[in-house]
């Protein structure tokens, strides 16, 4: 089941609090799964000002690269224009539209842990990813 019409593929939105851990696993993984037949976003409420480079880390252990990745601000048109989305731990600072589908993926927030501690939030992610990606194509 798409969400998307026909002609237009479905877009997902990864929120968490600096888009900078989580939400940028969560979107490599996406990209990487589903290439372009999903478009893929993601954005923080208070975003850091670099991506976690324990999370570029983990990822790369896997074959993805978010090393390239930028956090980027939570905007109500970014939630408006997405079919799905995902937060991780954004509290009350996404707003709600009706008719979105939304999720909440409760993860814990890779920043400041060792690599051993980010690879299960990691392989946690990608489990996620692997089921929505099924849900969506």
């Amino acid at each position: 089941m798409s969400t998307g019409t026909p002609d237009q593929k479905p877009a997902v939105l990864f929120v968490c609090v600096h888009n900078a851990g989580r939400s940028q696993m969560a979107a490599g993984f996406l990209r990487a799964i589903a290439g372009d037949r999903i478009d893929v976003f993601s954005a923080g409420s208070e975003p850091a000002d670099q991506v976690n480079q324990v999370a570029v880390a983990a990822m790369h252990e896997v074959g993805i690269e978010i090393v390239g990745q930028t956090p980027a601000i939570l905007t109500t048109d970014a939630v408006r224009n997405a079919d799905v989305v995902v937060t991780m731990g954004c509290g009350d600072a996404c707003p709600l539209f009706p008719g979105k589908r939304y999720e909440d993926w409760e993860l814990s927030d890779p920043a400041g842990l060792p690599i051993e501690d980010v690879r299960p939030i990691r392989d946690d992610v990608r489990g996620r990813v692997e089921r929505l990606v099924a849900t969506l194509v």
